[in-house]
């Protein structure tokens, strides 16, 4: 299971419920995840627990290829105007159907609107 950037932030609260979903699955994220939860580190300390929380966890960092960069840009050019699909979703979410697993997301809202998206609504 692939999960969004979102679920890092119930992570760091402790949610339980996300717990048990971490013990279940395997773990992976796109690499614009990864970006993203290192772009937001305040400082070094939370930079590196970052680091370590994925170690820990055994998150895999999937790369962006060609076929991920070309499915997102469909992505853009079908929802952005219509549903305000912005660059780092679609590219999450092109990571997701190009090798064809499930997103986990509480952040549901630019993602509903891709048919081909297997999607876990995760309510916190």
């Amino acid at each position: 299971m692939i999960f969004d950037t979102d679920i890092f932030i119930w992570a760091q609260r402790d949610n339980e419920k996300l717990a048990k979903l971490f013990e279940k699955e395997e773990r992976y994220l796109s690499i614009q995840s990864y970006m993203e939860l290192l772009q937001h580190a305040k400082n070094k300390t939370q930079y590196k627990h970052t680091k370590d929380f994925l170690t820990v966890f055994d998150f895999t960092v999937l790369p962006l290829t060609e076929n991920i960069g070309h499915r997102a840009a469909i992505y853009i050019e079908q929802y952005t105007l219509s549903a305000g699909l912005g660059s780092g979703d679609a590219i999450i979410a092109a990571t997701a159907v190009e090798n064809n697993m499930m997103l986990a997301s509480s952040n549901t809202k630019h993602f509903r609107i891709i048919k081909e998206l297997q999607l876990k609504v995760f309510k916190p």
